[in-house]
């Protein structure tokens, strides 16, 4: 089988960042439009939407109003090979927030719709959980390339060469094997793959990217599957995200999910993403849909 890689996925990160204005249309909604990161694949990933979504939301605030929450909701799989039209809805600017709506269309249905809130940054009570300790380093462990670049199929190929992150598990992968220890905790090394601009908005959006990868994973790994469990069915239901101090994505960032609850078919993941000294930077959280055989 052969297989054609990106050549620059860091690149082709940064160009599907990159939103076309809409040739300046406007209704009670500014008009962006974007493509997708990967035209070989045919469902679009829900963590480039969400990235796109608060892009498009960042273009309509004044520079000093930075986004801190996302919330958003996937209401039907995107298409790779369509565009995807942006509208974002300017709900409101106050002294210190501005919060805008964001929906994400193609053809002429919604494919995503989204909250974003922005806040002029202020002084105020300040803490945060602790960084998890005793973690090995990234450079220690192995590379998407190491694990699966070896194995002659598609979806291994795609993660281990498409993906704009290099990601670096410290729990087991469980790409093809079940986790042998049975919990509910997910734990891996995070950073693009080539340094980004300084824009610390691309940063936001990014990390944004980033965040949808593995945070169902603690499920499958409680409930012993892996991610080519035969018949699974899984979807992302909705994703919130807060950025809660300033985190280059291109600097390993350690991002830790788990579990504190599955029931009827749903799943919730919680995420925290830490700088290598320990700052929290974003809290994540999503539901999925999550279908298996046994249970039909």
């Amino acid at each position: 089988m052969t297989y054609s890689p990106i050549p620059d996925p860091t690149q082709a990160l940064l160009d599907m960042l990159d939103l076309a204005d809409g040739g300046g249309a406007r209704t009670l909604e500014d008009i962006y439009v974007g493509h997708s990161i990967s035209p070989a694949r045919g469902r679009v990933y829900g963590g480039q939407v969400l990235a796109q979504a608060a892009t498009a939301a960042m273009r309509t605030v004044e520079p000093e109003r930075i986004i801190h929450s996302l919330h958003a909701y996937f209401l039907r799989a995107g298409d790779v090979s369509q565009p995807i039209t942006f509208g974002v809805e300017r709900i409101r600017d106050g002294r210190s927030f501005s919060a805008r709506r964001v929906h994400a269309y193609q053809d002429g249905r919604a494919i995503l719709s989204a909250i974003a809130s922005f806040q002029v940054p202020a002084r105020g009570l300040d803490h945060q959980d602790e960084s998890p300790r005793g973690l090995p380093d990234p450079e220690s462990l192995p590379s998407a390339v190491e694990l699966l670049g070896h194995i002659d199929a598609p979806e291994a190929q795609a993660i281990a060469h498409e993906r704009p992150f290099d990601m670096r598990y410290i729990t087991e992968p469980i790409y093809f094997q079940p986790d042998s220890r049975g919990e509910p905790f997910n734990a891996v090394w995070i950073k693009t793959l080539k340094p980004l601009p300084d824009d610390p908005d691309v940063h936001r959006a990014a990390l944004a990217y980033a965040s949808d990868y593995t945070l169902l994973e603690p499920i499958l790994r409680l409930h012993g599957k892996t991610w080519i469990e035969p018949g699974m069915n899984l979807a992302s239901l909705d994703h919130a995200m807060w950025w809660h101090r300033e985190a280059r994505a291109d600097e390993w960032l350690l991002y830790v999910q788990s579990s504190p609850n599955a029931s009827s078919a749903r799943g919730l993941g919680v995420g925290r993403m830490f700088t290598r000294d320990g700052r929290l930077v974003a809290t994540t959280a999503q539901e999925g849909m999550m279908r298996f055989p046994e249970f039909a």
